[in-house]
Parts: structure tokens; sequence; C-alpha cells
């Protein structure tokens, strides 16, 4: 029987460190997730008691809390606060999301366990490698492509109706919590390009002012790239703006039996 198990160095061993809160109130336990690659130690769960009198609503209060007022090399990225940027995006008591915008009231349980992206490689603590990611977004060439000349002193234009086709993708903040949750992905992230891309590759697709229709499609004609996909919905489930990649790929195949009939 086979038997599926973390390397060594990646599971979980020992007993992580304890911090407790400073003053008296409603109290909340966070189980982190900490991995520091220069120590040479395998990763562990560290335990934060807040104060959640002393704290704002949402997980991410509560981790610049557990950083600024009791482990400052706790790591974790983080800017805009407003889920704009996908900055913090990290998997949330099993859910993948933004600790911006998930409610610490929401998370059910008597712990609230944070843990890194899934699937991906780990800098440090929260921190996962995006670095492939990245590569597989510019990949699909991500701008307006055009073969004829840009109209003189003016934007090339489109109808509302037009415009309306880019709703539900343009919105997407690249935060990874799509393709991370995705099965297809963890186990061909090297050759799929995952829900998030793919996405983003029909945005320019169904821009009616982009003019590489075919060249695009022929990039993503490919057993792997495009049709590792198979409808899971996971993506869906975990996109913290509301939007379906899959609905995208979707698209996308159709566009591929178009041309082709």
């Amino acid at each position: 029987m086979a038997e599926f198990r973390l390397p060594k160095n990646s599971r979980i061993t020992g007993k992580g460190r304890t911090h407790h809160a400073e003053t008296a109130g409603r109290k909340r336990n966070f189980k982190v997730y900490r991995y520091d690659p220069d120590s040479g130690e395998n990763p562990r769960y560290d335990n934060f008691e807040i104060d959640l009198d002393k704290c704002g609503p949402m997980v991410l209060d509560a981790l610049i809390t557990m950083k600024n007022e009791q482990d400052s090399t706790l790591t974790f990225r983080r800017s805009c606060r407003e889920g704009i940027c996908g900055s913090c995006s990290m998997n949330i008591n099993g859910k993948n999301g933004l600790a911006c915008t998930t409610a610490i009231e929401d998370c059910a349980g008597k712990d609230v366990t944070i843990t890194p992206l899934p699937h991906m490689e780990v800098i440090k603590d929260l921190v996962p490698d995006f670095t492939h990611f990245y590569a597989q977004y510019a990949s699909i060439e991500p701008w307006l492509k055009t073969k004829t000349a840009t109209p003189a002193g003016k934007e090339r234009l489109q109808s509302p109706e037009d415009r309306a086709k880019l709703d539900g993708l343009y919105e997407c903040i690249l935060c990874a919590c799509c393709s991370t949750s995705c099965p297809s992905y963890w186990w061909n992230s090297d050759k799929f390009l995952g829900p998030a891309i793919l996405l983003q590759a029909y945005r320019w697709l169904a821009d009616s002012r982009d003019e590489m229709t075919g060249e695009r499609l022929d990039d993503l004609e490919d057993p792997f790239r495009l049709y590792r996909c198979h409808t899971i919905m996971n993506c869906a489930n975990a996109c913290p703006k509301g939007l379906s990649p899959a609905r995208a790929i979707a698209e996308v195949k159709k566009l591929m039996v178009e041309r082709a009939v």
C-alpha cells in the first residue's frame, strides 16, 4: 500500500512555544505555523493567546498583535488591509482566504489554526514562495496585444456591453487562494497553469480590444496548461473576491471548441 507523507524535514515535530496574553479579557488561542529555514529545525506550531478586547476584529489584526507584542520574529505578508492587494493570503482553519477580510468571530472552533497556503514552498512562517506562480502569470502575457495602429489622439474604446464582459475577471488580485486549493494544481503545478492564471488568461481573451485571440488560444492548447482542470470548484469556493475561475476556464474551453468546428 502506498504511503503519502511529507519529507522528514517538513514534518511538524516537537512542542511549540506558548505566548500568553498580558491582559485579562475575552481570550482566543491562535495556533500558528512556524518555520525558520536558518534554524535547521523542523516546522512547529506556536500558540498565541490573544485578548480580543485589545485587538481588532480581523485575523490580520491578531497576527499584527502577535508580532508587535509577543514575538517579533513572526513573519507574514500584509499591505492594504482591505482585500485589495492579496498579500495576506493564507490558510485559516483549513480554508484559504485573506487574513485582512476574515473576521475572528467567523472562525469556528476553540483554536484558530493558521498555516501558509498549501502545496507551495515556504520561505518562512506564513510566507510562501510565489516565484513559480508569478512566472506562470507572466507566461500568458497579461497585457493588451494589438496588430492595428493605435487610434490617433484617443484610446482604444469599447462599448459598455463589451466592458461588462470583463466583470468577474478584472477583480482578481492574484492572491493564489484559488490555485492553492485546487488538487489538479497541487499535483501538476509544474505544467498546469491553475485557476488564477487561467482566469487572467480569459480576461484578455474576453477583451474586445485585444487582437491576438488566436495566438493566445494556441499558447493554451495543451493537455496540461488548460485541460488539467476537472471542474472540482474548490477555486470558486476559496476565492475571497467571490469570482469563479472555473467559469472562466469553461469559457476558454468553449473558445477552443468554437474555433475547431
